[in-house]
């Protein structure tokens, strides 16, 4: 079969309905839209003043199977640890 791609295609309009049955139609729950303003209150902006807001957070030690890469100053795994230039460790990503 050959088809026309010149040929004007049938537009939504034209097609049949095809409505579906009540009772698809009152099973599918209806989701309602969130208020956009309550969504922009929920965004904290660039440069907004936290002043007021407390970080906090544990920091360990190095340890002893981890370096600190001398180029990018990462803390690496041992495993990552690809060459010494000057005596100086360098990680992976840095090395290449």
């Amino acid at each position: 079969m050959t088809i026309d791609y010149d040929a004007p295609r049938p537009r939504y309009d034209d097609a049949p309905e095809t409505a579906a049955s009540p009772e698809l139609t009152a099973a599918a729950p209806q989701q309602e839209e969130p208020d956009e303003a309550e969504l922009a209150d929920s965004y904290t902006l660039p440069g907004a003043d936290l002043s007021g807001e407390e970080l906090t957070v544990q920091v360990l030690p190095q340890q002893q199977d981890e370096f600190t890469c001398t180029r990018c100053f990462l803390v690496h795994h041992r495993s990552q640890l690809v060459t010494t230039i000057d005596g100086r460790p360098v990680c992976t990503e840095c090395a290449a």
